[in-house]
């Protein structure tokens, strides 16, 4: 099949390991003081962007176009207030270092990183997913080692696993953790047709959250993957900072690639998975268009995955 849906890497009837609850609770103490660290990078605000709501056509029917994204339809949202970035490293660590919360990785013992982020003796050792063999089930790999906890996970030379940085989006979390998280600051995730709503912003039908153009003037304004997917990249891989392209009229950032978002919708009337928005990292036009506003997949709630995040909205 060959794309990037997120339903296609799903691990199904994932069930606590004893075993490796028990080394991630060890990781956990050793991590206090990193934890602490990554959370004084976190504002002391949350910041949020109000928005008016009102009517907007919803789906697509381009030629881009996947099938589950239509019909075009007229849908209207009420105000409402949504982050202007996706939630970051820094600030989940807060959440940690304040609660104890523990990500549904750390109590499963795994969870799936694109195997291009993986040292070879991790990636000879890690399973690959079924028709999707760039995703592997890494052993420890949370939101705070996103490339697995051991030495070799990230670095050749020993000096210790990869740490999530600050700045970047967490990843690693499931629908479950964002919505504990949210739930901890007095949010919650965005509906799909708010985030839909935002993503455009303040256009209409347009396939990029700033306009028709892919690339204006040939300089890219998301993180997707650049090179032949997935053996050749000519550019580094993985996430790139909450903010780092421009944001859309809305003052929005990242809104489509660099991470999946969770929203708070169900995928169909008769699929009850949860719905991912915005594309990620790990798009690549040979494969998987969903690098758009009105692009959309489904994976079970429980699900972690090294390219999906989410983002806050809260009523107004």
């Amino acid at each position: 099949m060959g794309e990037e849906s997120a339903a296609e890497v799903a691990v199904p009837g994932r069930e606590p390991s004893r075993s490796a609850a028990g080394r991630q609770g060890g990781a956990d103490c050793r991590n206090t003081k990193l934890i602490a660290a990554l959370a004084e990078h976190a504002p002391a605000d949350l910041a949020m962007v109000g928005l008016p709501g009102g009517v907007f056509r919803m789906g697509s029917e381009d030629a881009l176009a996947y099938p589950e994204e239509g019909p075009v339809r007229e849908v209207e949202v009420d105000a409402f207030a949504i982050a202007p970035t996706t939630v970051t490293v820094a600030e989940f660590a807060v959440f940690v270092a304040s609660t104890g919360y523990r990500s549904e990785a750390e109590v499963f013992g795994d969870s799936l990183v694109f195997a291009g982020l993986l040292a070879e003796a991790v990636r000879a050792q890690s399973p690959a997913v079924a028709q999707t063999p760039w995703w592997r089930q890494v052993a420890g790999a949370t939101w705070l080692h996103p490339r697995g906890a051991g030495a070799e996970a990230g670095r050749e030379d020993g000096h210790g696993p990869i740490v999530a940085l600050p700045d970047h989006p967490v990843t690693h979390v499931t629908r479950h953790d964002a919505e504990a998280y949210a739930a901890w600051v007095g949010a919650r995730l965005p509906t799909e047709a708010e985030w839909e709503y935002a993503a455009r912003g303040g256009l209409d039908q347009q396939p990029y959250p700033w306009g028709g153009v892919r690339e204006p003037g040939g300089v890219p304004r998301m993180k997707t993957f650049v090179g032949d997917f997935p053996e050749a990249p000519t550019e580094p891989v993985g996430t790139v900072p909450a903010d780092a392209y421009p944001a859309n009229g809305f003052g929005l950032h990242t809104m489509t690639g660099n991470v999946w978002e969770w929203t708070s919708g169900v995928f169909a009337p008769d699929d009850d998975r949860a719905v991912l928005r915005g594309g990620s990292h790990m798009c690549h036009a040979s494969y998987c268009l969903r690098y758009r506003t009105s692009a959309r997949t489904a994976v079970t709630p429980e699900t972690s995955l090294g390219h999906t995040g989410f983002r806050l909205a809260v009523d107004v």
